[in-house]
C-alpha cells in the first residue's frame, strides 16, 4: 500500500466513523495490532496532542490557565495519565457488564479515536486563527461526534447488542476515570 492509497484508506475510515461507527471499529480492530504498536501509539497520540495543546496555549495565552498547563512534560503526563485510565477503566467496565471483547480491542477504538480527536483539534487550531466564533461552534460539534464515535467504537469493542450498554459502560466509567485522575494529578502534583 502506498502513500496516497493510505491516505484513501483513511479518509474513507474517517467518513464511516462518522457514518457508521461500529463498522469502522470493526475494520479498525480487524487489524489486529499488537499491543505493543497500540501502547506506543497511544504514546504518541498524548505527545501529539500535548504538542497541539502547549502551541495553542503558547500562541493565545490565558491568565487564567493554571500554571501546570505551563511545562509540556506535566501536560504529557496527564494525557498519557488520562488515556492509559480511560482504556482500563472502559475495558473493565465493559467487561463487568456482560462484554466480550479484549483489552487491545477498546485499544484499538480508544486509539483510532485519539487520531481523529487529533484532526479535530488541528483544524480547530487553525480554523481559531481564521474565525474565532467558527473554531468554537466547530469545536462543540466535534465533542458531540466524539461521543456519538466513543458509544458505538465501545458497543463494537465489547460486542454488545445495544448501544445503552454502551453507553452504561461509558458513565460507569467516567466515575472511575474521575477518580484515577484525581489520583494521577495527587502524584503530578507530589512532583511538581
Amino acid at each position: 500500500m502506498n502513500l496516497s492509497d493510505l491516505r484513501f484508506y483513511l479518509a474513507e475510515l474517517i467518513v464511516l466513523s462518522v457514518r457508521d461507527p461500529r463498522k469502522a471499529a470493526e475494520q479498525i480492530m480487524g487489524w489486529h495490532l499488537s499491543r505493543d504498536i497500540l501502547w506506543t501509539g497511544l504514546a504518541l497520540a498524548a505527545a501529539v496532542n500535548t504538542l497541539v495543546f502547549s502551541l495553542s496555549v503558547m500562541l493565545q495565552p490565558s491568565a487564567a490557565m493554571p500554571m501546570f498547563f505551563a511545562s509540556p512534560l506535566a501536560i504529557f503526563l496527564l494525557l498519557a495519565g488520562v488515556l492509559v485510565i480511560t482504556v482500563h477503566g472502559l475495558y473493565w467496565t465493559g467487561r463487568a457488564i456482560g462484554g466480550t471483547g479484549g483489552l487491545s480491542d477498546v485499544l484499538s477504538v480508544i486509539l483510532f479515536l485519539q487520531f481523529l480527536r487529533i484532526l479535530a483539534q488541528i483544524i480547530i487550531f487553525v480554523v481559531m486563527f481564521v474565525a474565532p466564533s467558527l473554531s468554537f461552534l466547530l469545536s462543540v460539534v466535534t465533542g458531540i461526534l466524539g461521543i456519538w464515535i466513543l458509544a458505538n467504537f465501545i458497543a463494537a469493542a465489547h460486542r454488545f447488542d445495544s448501544l445503552a450498554r454502551a453507553v452504561g459502560t461509558l458513565l460507569i466509567s467516567m466515575a472511575v476515570i474521575v477518580l484515577g485522575l484525581s489520583f494521577l494529578l495527587s502524584i503530578i502534583g507530589i512532583f511538581a
